[in-house]
C-alpha cells in the first residue's frame, strides 16, 4: 500500500491553506497513494495562539471537516487530516484533533492530542496549554489492510503512548507535526526512527516545513521510516509530497528476525 506525507507551510488564511492541501492531496493520489496524511495545523498557522478559537468547529460539522470528507471521497483515499481545532464546550479551550476520513468520505476515527507542547529557551516561548485541552485516549483504526496508530507532534516524545497503540501491533504510526526549527533540528529524526525501531512498524510523519507568515519557522523534514529505522523518503523544506510503500513482507521479516515485540515484559 502506497502512503504519502504531505508537507505544508501553512498561513493565517484558512482558505489558502485548504487550497494548498487540496493540491497536495491530488498530487499524492495521482502518484498512487492510498493513504495520505496532512501536517499538524494544516488549516491554520495563526498569528496568535487564540486564533484557533475563532475557527474552531463543532465535532462533525464545519467547513474544514467537510473539506477533508470531500477530498477523501473525491480522490478515493484515506486522509489523516493533520489537526484542526474542535470545540470543547469551554469558550477558551479547544481540542487539537486529528480526524481520519475513509475513501467513501465517512469519518473513521478521531484522536485528540494528549501531550501539549511547552518550551522556553529564553528566545522562543510556546505553551499549547493556554488554549488547548488535552485528549485522554489512544486511538488506532483499521485503514484498509493497515492498522494505523494516531499521534500528534509532541506525543512523539512519549513512548508509552506508542506502546499502548501496539496492543495489538500497528502496521503504521502516524505523527502529523509542526516541530519548531530548534527542537526539530535536535530531535525530530532521532525520535521518529526510535519509534519505528522499538515498535517495528512504519512511521509516517508529515510536517510543517519552512518560514511562515506569522514569523515562525518550522523544521519540516517530512519523512517515512521503515520498521528497521531506515528513512525511505524525506523532504527537508517547502511544500511537497513524500511517498513510500508499506511493505508487509519487510515488516514481518524484521519482526521474525528480531522478535522484540514478543519479548516485552511490561
Amino acid at each position: 500500500m502506497k502512503i504519502a506525507a504531505l508537507q505544508m507551510v501553512s498561513t493565517p488564511d484558512v482558505a489558502r491553506n485548504l487550497d494548498a492541501a487540496a493540491a497536495l492531496i491530488a498530487r499524492a493520489a495521482g502518484a498512487g497513494a492510498q493513504l495520505v496524511a496532512l501536517p499538524e495545523y494544516f488549516c491554520l498557522m495563526g498569528r496568535h495562539d487564540d486564533d484557533k478559537l475563532a475557527i474552531a468547529e463543532a465535532p462533525g460539522d464545519g467547513p474544514i471537516q467537510q473539506f477533508l470528507s470531500a477530498q477523501a471521497l473525491q480522490q478515493g483515499v484515506w486522509i489523516v487530516g493533520g489537526t484542526l481545532p474542535l470545540r470543547t464546550g469551554r469558550a477558551e479551550r479547544v481540542r487539537n484533533s486529528s480526524l481520519v476520513f475513509a475513501p467513501d468520505g465517512r469519518l473513521a476515527a478521531r484522536y485528540d492530542k494528549m501531550h501539549l507542547f511547552a518550551f522556553d529557551n529564553g528566545r522562543e516561548r510556546f505553551d499549547e496549554g493556554r488554549v488547548l485541552e488535552a485528549g485522554d485516549q489512544p486511538v488506532a483504526l483499521q485503514a484498509g489492510p493497515l492498522r494505523v496508530g494516531l499521534s500528534v507532534c509532541y506525543d512523539l516524545r512519549f513512548p508509552e503512548l506508542y506502546r499502548a497503540l501496539m496492543q495489538p501491533p500497528c502496521d503504521l504510526l502516524c505523527v502529523p507535526s509542526a516541530f519548531t526549527y530548534t527542537t526539530g533540528q535536535a530531535h525530530w529524526e532521532l525520535l521518529l526512527r526510535a519509534r519505528a525501531v522499538e515498535n517495528q512498524c512504519v512511521v509516517l510523519a508529515p510536517a510543517q516545513g519552512g518560514r511562515h507568515e506569522n514569523g515562525r519557522r518550522t523544521w519540516g523534514h517530512s519523512m517515512i521510516v521503515d520498521p528497521w529505522g531506515e528513512v525511505l523518503a524525506l523532504q527537508a523544506e517547502g511544500e511537497g509530497v513524500v511517498l513510500a510503500e508499506v511493505d508487509a513482507a519487510r515488516r514481518d521479516e524484521v519482526r521474525t528476525q528480531l522478535p522484540a515485540l514478543r519479548h516485552r515484559r511490561l
